[in-house]
């Protein structure tokens, strides 16, 4: 039976250490391992939830019926035909002798209740959803598993949870929930939850990028950080300045217009949000290939030459290209690591600073105002690397979203200023540091420092970035996983579900399971326990052990 919602916040011993008359390792485990059915296997762990030690079957003709104002969206249609397919990759039946009532299986409709039909996907979207499976009682209805959410997201949200209670039993040829009845209420702690995917170190397949995707929506991240242009090279086609894309590796190594509108629109249906970025003024000697006027000089190709304002013409008119494109009320402009010194050292530059009476520290700051303003009138709002905020703080624009990277105790800075903050530290978020373990990405904290709850809520999440020196199409998810997900159930669960608990019995089973998950979903997942990111097994054994 299930519990009434004021006993749904429950102690971490009755979370993680309740004993059941039915082990889950006789559901899905061999004679050699046996999973620890005393752990939840959800990733990332919901808000609040109850369960039970019964077992139910799930018909594989499973139907769907929607109901609310906006249970007719053809995103929810589409996504519960991406998660039969998940569910029921094994396609047998129950024997008939197994009849219940009546009913082959215990649980034959998905009911989905969505309260809104608006569907537009920005920062702060209730992702909330509530999840219950059970026989009859006072909650449910025979043969149905309910999820009901304020949004379509929401109910996204819902429907991977619901997969993850989903499994395929090899004795009886059936899927299974274990450990129901189930109720689920959860909801998301950070707004934003995100991951950076470099396109200019390395060019990306479309259908590399969208399995990205897909494995981000398993995890709940919810904001793709596309980093498509970079000094190496400027791969996406601007209609309005077509030569730039000349700064693509080659001509086979480009993003059409239409290439990125795919990208977002497939992004949408997962409930996921693409932030496109162009850095400036730094990281841009790319552009000049196409416009050599946009260097300094031939032989000092950055910055952007502050000095012409055919440098913010290009500016603007990429921005106004990309606001068809990205509909995300977030740009991120860049900022970070800008060396000046091709201004002070280029005659036509030196004289435009000295009829300006600006150093090069000035024309920095500027340049960064100055694409602010332009991002701003495209009704976005500016997201600029720590360095911009380091240097003038005091200047930038108050709507100005902060993203540390460089190291700890930005954040803390930047929202007794005001300004709101992205948590993407270096040390422990930047996934090309292969040498991270996945224990210090679950402790990296996005509120450390911050005591003062106000403040807090400035901190709108945080970000894991894939930095694509080193990774291709050939190696980046398994770069990205398992470790991505560490950082998004900090992102995603209670703060207090997943920090005063020993990591090792009880965090580590669970990543180690989700990697297999994702695995069983066709993403080359590494494996978690792996001294360095990505590297191979190191040798024979199960998929739950590595």
């Amino acid at each position: 039976m299930l519990l009434p919602l004021s006993l749904l916040t429950l102690s971490l011993s009755s979370l993680f250490l309740f004993t059941f008359s039915r082990p889950l390792s006789q559901g899905f485990s061999n004679s050699t391992i046996n999973l620890d059915d005393s752990l939840v296997y959800l990733w990332p762990l919901p808000s609040h939830f109850t369960f039970g030690d019964d077992t139910l079957s799930v018909d594989p003709d499973l139907s769907l019926s929607l109901a609310g104002v906006g249970g007719n969206s053809p995103i929810l249609t589409e996504a519960f035909q991406r998660y039969l397919k998940i569910i029921f990759k094994h396609n047998s039946r129950v024997s008939g002798d197994n009849l219940r009532g009546g009913l082959i299986y215990d649980i034959g409709e998905l009911k989905i209740t969505v309260n809104s039909d608006d569907e537009t996907l920005q920062l702060g979207v209730d992702e909330g959803y509530s999840l219950s499976i059970a026989r009859t009682d006072g909650y449910s209805v025979i043969g149905k598993a309910q999820i009901e959410a304020n949004s379509v997201y929401g109910a996204l949200r819902g429907l991977e949870t619901f997969s993850q209670l989903c499994y395929f039993n090899y004795e009886s040829k059936t899927v299974e929930v274990y450990k129901a009845p189930w109720y689920i209420r959860d909801e998301p702690r950070f707004a934003y939850r995100g991951l950076l995917l470099d396109t200019s170190r390395h060019y990306l397949p479309i259908d590399v990028i969208k399995q990205i995707i897909d494995s981000m929506s398993f995890a709940k991240l919810n904001v793709l950080h596309w980093h498509i242009i970079d000094e190496e090279s400027f791969p996406l086609e601007v209609p309005m300045y077509p030569n730039l894309w000349n700064g693509a590796y080659t001509k086979l190594e480009r993003y059409t217009v239409g290439d990125a509108h795919d990208i977002v629109n497939y992004a949408k249906l997962r409930g996921i949000n693409v932030m496109a970025e162009v850095d400036v003024p730094g990281h841009a000697e790319s552009w000049g290939h196409g416009y050599p006027d946009l260097w300094p000089s031939s032989s000092c190709r950055e910055p952007l030459d502050v000095s012409k304002n055919f440098t913010f013409d290009v500016v603007s008119g990429i921005l106004t290209e990309m606001r068809k494109i990205f509909p995300f009320e977030l740009f991120h402009l860049g900022g970070d690591e800008v060396n000046t010194d091709c201004w002070s050292s280029t005659p036509h530059v030196e004289q435009w600073l000295q009829d300006q009476n600006m150093t090069t520290k000035d024309a920095y700051q500027y340049f960064v105002l100055r694409a602010q303003e332009i991002a701003i009138s495209k009704n976005w709002t500016p997201v600029n690397w720590e360095e911009t905020f380091n240097t003038f703080s005091s200047n930038l624009n108050p709507l100005t979203v902060v993203h540390n990277w460089w190291g700890p105790g930005v954040c803390p800075k930047a929202v007794a200023k005001g300004f709101r903050c992205i948590y993407s530290n270096q040390g422990v978020w930047y996934l090309d540091h292969l040498d991270v373990p996945w224990e210090d990405v679950y402790n990296a904290e996005p509120i450390e420092g911050i005591n003062d709850i106000s403040k807090q809520e400035l901190v709108l999440g945080g970000e894991v970035c894939m930095w694509g020196e080193t990774a291709d199409a050939s190696d980046i998810q398994q770069t990205i996983w398992p470790r991505a997900a560490a950082a998004a159930e900090r992102l995603w669960s209670r703060k207090e579900a997943t920090a005063a608990i020993n990591h090792t019995l009880v965090t580590l089973p669970r990543l180690q399971y989700f990697r297999c998950l994702l695995a069983r979903r066709g993403v080359p997942a590494a494996p978690v326990t792996n001294r360095y990111a990505r590297n191979p097994p190191r040798g024979a054994g199960s998929c739950y052990e590595q």
